[in-house]
C-alpha cells in the first residue's frame, strides 16, 4: 500500500494525541483577516481547535510599510461559542529605519445566536479585548463589539459586520489596531469542484475620531489544501485619495484539529468516522 507523506503526518498526529478535526469544507469559513476583514458568523465546532498563521504586508499612501505575522489560534468552548487569541509580531519601516515587535495582545469570544432558517440570516456577536503587550503593542487597551449576519443562496453567500471599539485614543498598534468603528459587507462564491471560495469585500473604517473615514476593497480566495489544511490569500486597496492602502497583500495557512482528551468519551472521534461536522457548515 503506498503512504504518502500526508497520512505519516496524520499517523503522528494521533500518537501525539491530536486527531484532525472534521473540515473537508473548511475552506468555506470565513476568519476575520483570512484573507478578507469581513468574516462569517458561524463559530468553530465544540472541542475543535484551529491554528492559523498569516502573513500580511501593507503600505499605505505615505510610503510607511509594516510586515504581519499573526499568530492565532481559536477553540470551539461552548455549542454555538468559540474562544480565541491572537500574538500578532510585526516589522514597520518607516523613514528607513524597521522597528520589530510584539504588536499587542487580543483575546475574543464569538456567539451564534441561530443559524439560517427561511426568515432569518445566521447572526452572531462577538467581542474582542486588545491589550498593548510589546514594544508595537500601542499604550491602550481596547474593547470591540461586533455584529455579524451571513445569508446563503446556493453556492453564494452575503455577509454583514458592524464593529464599534471603546477605549482612549492614542498609539495604536501597528497591525491589528482596533480601530473607533467599522462597517463592511462581502460577497462570496463556492467552487465545490475545486475546493476553492472566492471572496470580495467593501468596507469603511475611521481609525480614530476626527479622522478620515477610509474605504477599502478587498479579493481573496481560500482553498481546501487537505481534509484539514486550508491556504487562503488577498489582496486589499484603499479607494480614498490618501487613506487606507496604497496596496495590501496576505498570504496565510491554518490547520484545524481536535485533542482527544479535551473530548467527552461519546465524542471522541474513531479511526472510522474522523469525527462530526463544523457547526459552521450548517
Amino acid at each position: 500500500m503506498r503512504i504518502t507523506w500526508r497520512t505519516a503526518l496524520a499517523a503522528a498526529a494521533l500518537a501525539a494525541g491530536f486527531r484532525p478535526a472534521p473540515a473537508q469544507i473548511d475552506y468555506r469559513n470565513l476568519d476575520d483577516d483570512r484573507p478578507v476583514l469581513v468574516e462569517d458568523a458561524y463559530p468553530l465546532e465544540r472541542y475543535a481547535f484551529e491554528f492559523l498563521a498569516p502573513y500580511r504586508f501593507e503600505r499605505d499612501k505615505s510610503g510607511r510599510s509594516v510586515h504581519g505575522f499573526i499568530t492565532e489560534l481559536e477553540y470551539g468552548i461552548l455549542p454555538n461559542a468559540e474562544l480565541g487569541v491572537k500574538l500578532p509580531v510585526s516589522a514597520l519601516r518607516d523613514g528607513g529605519a524597521t522597528d520589530w515587535g510584539i504588536s499587542g495582545l487580543r483575546v475574543f469570544g464569538l456567539y451564534n445566536f441561530n443559524t439560517e432558517s427561511p426568515v432569518f440570516p445566521a447572526l452572531s456577536l462577538r467581542a474582542d479585548a486588545t491589550f498593548p503587550v510589546g514594544s508595537l503593542g500601542g499604550r491602550e487597551t481596547h474593547v470591540a463589539v461586533k455584529a455579524l449576519a451571513t445569508r446563503s443562496w446556493g453556492r453564494s453567500r452575503v455577509h454583514l459586520n458592524a464593529a464599534y471599539g471603546f477605549g482612549p485614543e492614542g498609539t495604536a498598534s501597528a497591525v491589528e489596531s482596533a480601530g473607533r468603528w467599522w462597517y463592511g459587507a462581502a460577497l462570496d462564491h463556492t467552487l465545490f469542484r475545486q475546493s476553492t471560495l472566492l471572496v470580495g469585500e467593501v468596507y469603511a473604517l475611521r481609525a480614530a475620531d476626527g479622522e478620515r473615514v477610509q474605504v477599502n476593497a478587498s479579493l481573496g480566495l481560500r482553498y481546501q489544501w487537505s481534509p484539514y489544511v486550508v491556504l487562503d490569500a488577498g489582496i486589499s486597496r484603499g479607494l480614498r485619495s490618501g487613506l487606507g492602502p496604497d496596496y495590501a497583500v496576505t498570504f496565510g495557512i491554518s490547520r484545524a484539529f481536535a485533542v482527544t482528551r479535551l473530548m467527552p468519551r461519546g465524542r471522541r472521534p474513531t479511526s472510522a468516522d474522523g469525527g462530526g461536522h463544523d457547526a459552521r457548515h450548517h
